[in-house]
């Protein structure tokens, strides 16, 4: 990890030491993703069993999970894993529940009453990659806030194994969380199968879920294609900033930088502190910790855009954390709540040392679909409104046309929309009788 003193660099090379991996869509992933929609669209299930054997290397007549791979799903779990899933999805379910948006209504002025209804998408697809390694937890993630929505068709994608399956621990999830209607397909396919539908994967009206570039790349087609479907956040590479002081523990810190440099091998950690003995630590612990993990070649790569930056102050570190809008953002310092307020940039915020990143991931009740790559500054992570619309609904009385009427009439006028005019002015003519 490379010790940076903040205060010695211009503004070029601060802007350097904050730079994030470059990502990079190349023409082929784009022109590959097009393709495979294209054939999906033109050959539905016949299209999707083809792709899946090229791509994948199994052969699946029917991808549906049926009941009976639910239930041995279900038994291949101990019994521990099945009550750690439980337990993540009651936190879930607890913190999420929360925010559901309600209905309201208001009179603006007498005679003119507005509402607003709140409505669940009607058919969303979610979208569970299984590439490194299984993630039951983004089932969760999903179908948590999908289910407390109230949306009544609800279609999972994962990527089969080897051996045809679907991973247990994905199912269960799944299943947990109410979603029945799960499909053994990954990559582009999945998602132009739940764009466009194909026979037996309906057509959805919102995807939902990370995955690799292809599926990037095919979110971002079907979601620009008026036949397709809408997409959830812009997803990157996942990346954590930490700002501690000498209080912190140089092995959590540590930690908390390696679980997040783990994901990929375009992940970013940041140390922001204003002790530089600390800095020298936690480097020291990442040195001693690195060689006992498994996933060595993400962390190899990664570790290369990790850094600590050695501030003066923590008003400093909380301006570059600002600046950077972390998806994670880490406060290991004394008193950590105070800082909270200046907390304007961030995905998802952890207080104190005992709050590690990981509980977010997992089950403390927050979503971990999360903006990454700076959108932080203007997108907030997954949550149950992004599963449900409102509507807004007007009703004017006589008198409250006559009121508000022509003041319509007078900004339509600035407009130079004549038409728009006409619509009140026949109105309130007909009102004044003088227009049948």
């Amino acid at each position: 990890m490379r010790i940076i003193d903040w205060s010695l660099l211009d503004p070029a090379t601060r802007r350097a030491a904050l730079q994030r991996p470059r990502l990079t869509t190349s023409g082929a992933v784009v022109a590959a993703a097009k393709d495979i929609i294209a054939a999906v669209r033109a050959g539905g299930d016949r299209a999707v069993r083809e792709l899946t054997r090229r791509f994948d290397g199994i052969d699946l007549e029917d991808t549906r999970v049926t009941a009976a791979e639910f239930a041995a799903a279900r038994s291949t779990l101990a019994a521990a894993d099945v009550a750690a899933l439980e337990r993540a999805l009651a936190n879930v379910r607890r913190f999420h529940a929360a925010q559901r948006p309600a209905p309201f209504t208001i009179e603006t002025e007498p005679g003119v009453r507005c509402e607003q209804l709140v409505r669940p998408l009607e058919r969303v697809g979610l979208y569970v990659p299984a590439g490194s390694a299984p993630l039951p937890s983004a089932a969760i993630m999903l179908g948590v806030p999908a289910a407390l929505a109230g949306c009544p068709v609800k279609i999972l994608c994962t990527p089969a194994r080897r051996d045809g399956s679907a991973d247990p621990s994905v199912l269960v999830a799944a299943r947990l969380c109410g979603v029945e209607d799960v499909h053994k397909v990954g990559g582009a396919q999945a998602i132009a199968a739940l764009a466009y539908g194909t026979g037996r994967i309906g057509a959805v009206d919102k995807i939902f879920g990370p995955g690799n570039a292809y599926v990037t790349a095919a979110k971002q087609l079907v979601a620009s294609d008026p036949e397709g479907a809408a997409c959830d956040l812009p997803a990157g590479p996942s990346e954590v900033l930490v700002i501690a002081d000498e209080t912190a523990r140089p092995a959590f810190v540590a930690a908390d930088l390696l679980a997040q440099s783990e994901h990929d091998a375009l992940s970013q950690a940041i140390l922001v502190t204003d002790s530089r003995p600390l800095a020298g630590e936690v480097a020291d612990a990442i040195a001693r910790v690195l060689p006992t993990l498994t996933r060595q070649d993400q962390l190899g790569r990664s570790l290369q855009h990790c850094r600590a930056l050695v501030v003066p102050d923590l008003d400093t570190a909380l301006d570059i954390a600002n600046a950077y809008a972390p998806e994670h953002l880490l406060l290991q310092v004394r008193e950590p709540r105070r800082w909270l307020g200046r907390v304007r940039h961030a995905g998802s915020v952890f207080l104190g040392d005992f709050a590690p990143e990981t509980l977010g991931d997992y089950c403390s009740g927050t979503n971990h679909v999360l903006p990454t790559y700076g959108h932080a500054r203007a997108l907030s992570g997954l949550t149950v409104r992004d599963f449900m619309k409102t509507i807004s609904v007007q009703e004017v009385s006589a008198d409250g046309l006559r009121s508000l009427g022509p003041c319509a009439v007078r900004l339509a006028g600035l407009e130079g929309l004549d038409a728009h005019a006409q619509a009140v002015q026949c109105r309130l003519e007909y009102l004044e009788g003088t227009r049948p």
